[in-house]
């Protein structure tokens, strides 16, 4: 499949309104009944989700985006140079905005934003579009989990994962999503990875319960996605956000926690769960990492790290990858 020439971008739709109609009911259902209760990230990312979320990255307390941001403004070009890569596929791109430094440096023939929402990822992607009127745009539905092996292979390639969003797979998951991307990669592809550093505690709370509440909103916002999808009658004030750093497991934790005991019903799956006052429903992991221990965890998964990047503070890392399964670095 190939993308017309006219500021519009193709999309590729991987993962139809049915099967994550599907997912989301068996992953609501196994969530809601297990103990201690807990729901996926990805179903954060409805279209006010990602609204919410790209204000998050504003955030002054929300280091993140800017520390990522700067090492992509510092050594993009490097980057380009080191890959050659005339494809680039960006995992979770949400609303691309970070992208645009990699596509100023690459100058690409190809961009492949791939992402969970397709409403998000239709906007994004025609926006791109427009602005690069020479650059062929692909944008396809998926889920990283699973469509990895359906990725476009077009050219020498530069797979992208930004934003830590690694950090939101448990650790099995992680393992299993690194070899994924090991296995994908053909001869001369290339693999980015963006990761956040352990760091204080204080600083790291405050990134992810900030004051104005944006956060808060993000994390509430989930429930509103159940009652719309799974006809669910949550009510959204009888919540609040809790955020808590797991110094054991080295990660963050989003809640949102029962401010009172209720009981919730969702029609589509013929379900009703009970809350008791004060119970914790984690929404979100957010791992950070420490640089050696997790080039160890890609090396283990058959991808061989090249260099890294951090920002100045070093609150924040980019990795680049070869694949050792088959696959060689370009010659520089």
């Amino acid at each position: 499949m190939s993308a017309t020439r006219n500021q519009t971008a193709e999309i590729a739709v991987l993962f139809s309104a049915e099967e994550r109609n599907t997912e989301l009911r068996e992953e609501v259902r196994l969530g809601l009944t297990s103990t201690p209760k807990e729901l996926q990230p990805k179903w954060f990312y409805d279209v006010r989700g990602s609204e919410l979320f790209d204000a998050i990255t504003r955030l002054p307390e929300y280091y993140l985006t800017r520390a990522e941001r700067s090492i992509l403004e510092r050594h993009a070009g490097e980057i380009a140079a080191m890959t050659g890569a005339t494809t680039l596929i960006e995992l979770g791109s949400g609303t691309s905005d970070k992208t645009r430094i990699l596509l100023d440096a690459l100058a690409p023939r190809l961009f492949v934003p791939f992402d969970v929402s397709e409403e998000t990822l239709r906007a994004s992607a025609q926006r791109l579009a427009r602005e690069y009127p020479d650059l062929e745009v692909l944008a396809v539905v998926g889920d990283f989990e699973h469509h990895l092996p359906l990725l476009p292979a077009n050219g020498r390639r530069l797979l992208a994962f930004l934003g830590s969003t690694i950090g939101n797979l448990q650790p099995t998951q992680r393992a299993r999503f690194l070899n994924d991307v090991a296995a994908t990669l053909g001869d001369g592809d290339a693999f980015l990875l963006g990761v956040d550093l352990v760091k204080s505690p204080s600083r790291l709370v405050a990134a992810y319960d900030d004051p104005a509440g944006v956060t808060s909103e993000f994390n509430l916002n989930v429930l509103r996605v159940l009652n719309r999808e799974l006809s669910g009658d949550f009510d959204v004030s009888a919540f609040e956000h809790v955020a808590h750093w797991n110094a054991e497991a080295e990660w963050m934790e989003m809640f949102v926690r029962s401010l009172r005991e209720q009981t919730v019903r969702l029609e589509s799956l013929e379900l009703e769960v009970a809350f008791d006052a004060g119970e914790l429903m984690r929404t979100e992991i957010s791992a950070k990492f420490h640089l050696r221990r997790l080039a160890n965890e890609l090396e283990a998964a058959g991808l061989a790290v090249e260099r890294w990047w951090t920002d100045q503070a070093r609150d924040f890392a980019v990795l680049l990858a070869w694949s050792t399964q088959g696959s060689t670095a370009p010659q520089r």
